[in-house]
Order: structure tokens, then C-alpha cells, then sequence
């Protein structure tokens, strides 16, 4: 990975880099190429908190320190929307959203396998140890429930494009449940999927994300593009798809 000479974050190979989906006074969404962390860690590589910091400086030429509020994340190999927070308003409303699950957060999932039935809801009990998520009884110690919905879109060559509505935000968590029932997430070597490499990105992304605007009220949805190497042919099917109901919220 590398920061080009434009400020763009950049995966060397894929050149994917970071792209502004949607900028106003307390908001700024952002997409997430796949490998790049959302915030940094003890790697040291450039993260997209650090990113959207640089580019908030350079845009409206802010000397010294950048309030950027981070109020959700997306796991480091998972691409799509990253919604962040301009100002202390916006973040403090924004994480209340989260928190209470009023916000509407879309994935699309290739799946090895089919789902039976093609249609759906999960509910489970997660723990984390540390190096992944794991499936425990309700009584376990820390367990914390898991929900989401799905919906198959398409199935072709003994793969399945899937829609997942995530109803919590508990870490690696479609991963796991979609590998629960013997779908695990195409190129997802952790909870089963098949894969070329032993690293990469997994065929998993974050399509929408709708919350109430911290300050007007009204509706914000975001949607992502494709990754570059997003392994689903772009047909008219999967096209046809990428309409957000936001009428839900």
C-alpha cells in the first residue's frame, strides 16, 4: 500500500484508492479499498482515519490538529462505506445510532455454496478470542447476540450472491454466521472460504449504509462502488439491485 502523490490511498497492483461518496460540514463518507485499515494499529500502515485527517487539511487548509469522529468500522480485507464524523455533534449523534441499531447498513456477500433456504435471519451468540469469532451457547461467558438477514440474489458455478442486513455490528460477524451455515465468504481462508492466497481481500462488501442526518434529520445513504476485483459479473441482475430502500428507517 502507498499514499500517491495526490493524497489517494493506493493498493499497489489493484491501484485502488480511496474515493469521497459524500461531504458536507459534519459529515464525510468515505469508500474503503480492501487491506486498508479504518483505523491505525501497531503495523503502522496508513489508515483511512488518517487519510480522511490529511485530506480535511489539505481541502479547506486547516493548520494543526483535524477532528475526524470514528463511530463504525469495517473489518481490514472488507471494502466498501465508511461514514465518518466531522464534528463532535455529528459523533456523539451518530454513535447513538449505532448504538441503538436505527441505522441501515447493506452488504453483499459471494458465498461458496447455497443457502437453504435462499431467504433468511440468523441469530447467534458470538464470542472473541482473540485471533477470530466463535459461535457459543447463550449462557456462555461474554457471548453477545448476533442477527441478520439475507437474501439470495443469484447463484451461478456453485456460488451464491448474497444481501445481508446487518442487525448488529459484533467483530467478523457475517463471516462467521454465513460460515455457520456452510456458506462461508469466497477468498475468506478464516472461516473457511476458498482462496488463492493466504492474505487478500474477501468477496465481502459494505454496499450501503442509511442514517438520519445528525443535524437536518432527513435520510443520508451511501452507496459503494465495485471494487476492482470484485468477482461477481456486473450484469443487468446485479445491477439492478444497487437501489436503497431507505423507506425503513
Amino acid at each position: 500500500m502507498r499514499r500517491s502523490e495526490n493524497g489517494r490511498f493506493e493498493m499497489i497492483g489493484s491501484r485502488e484508492a480511496v474515493r469521497v461518496l459524500y461531504e458536507d460540514n459534519h459529515l464525510l463518507g468515505l469508500y474503503k479499498p480492501a487491506g486498508m485499515l479504518v483505523q491505525g494499529d501497531r503495523t503502522g500502515d496508513y489508515s483511512l482515519l488518517e487519510w480522511a485527517k490529511d485530506y480535511i487539511r489539505a481541502r479547506y487548509a486547516k493548520p494543526g490538529e483535524v477532528f475526524v469522529g470514528l463511530v463504525h468500522r469495517l473489518d481490514r480485507p472488507v471494502a466498501g462505506v465508511v461514514l465518518l464524523a466531522r464534528t463532535s455533534k455529528a459523533a456523539r449523534r451518530l454513535s447513538e445510532q449505532f448504538r441503538e441499531r436505527s441505522c441501515r447498513k447493506l452488504y453483499w456477500a459471494v458465498a461458496v455454496g447455497t443457502p437453504r433456504p435462499a431467504e433468511g435471519a440468523l441469530t447467534s451468540h458470538m464470542v472473541w478470542n482473540g485471533k477470530r469469532a466463535l459461535i457459543v451457547p447463550a449462557e456462555h461467558p461474554g457471548a453477545k447476540e448476533a442477527g441478520l438477514r439475507y437474501r439470495t440474489l443469484e447463484r451461478r458455478d456453485g456460488l451464491s450472491l448474497l444481501e445481508v442486513e446487518l442487525l448488529s455490528g459484533r467483530h467478523h460477524q457475517i463471516r462467521l454466521q454465513l460460515s455457520s451455515i456452510g456458506c462461508p465468504i469466497l477468498g475468506d481462508r478464516l472461516y473457511g472460504g476458498r482462496a488463492k492466497e493466504k492474505t487478500g481481500p474477501i468477496a465481502l462488501l459494505a454496499y450501503s449504509l442509511t442514517v438520519r442526518h445528525p443535524t437536518r434529520g432527513e435520510a443520508v445513504t451511501l452507496v459503494s462502488p465495485f471494487p476492482g476485483d470484485w468477482p461477481w459479473p456486473r450484469g443487468k441482475g446485479a445491477e439492478a439491485r444497487r437501489g436503497v430502500d431507505s423507506s425503513r428507517l
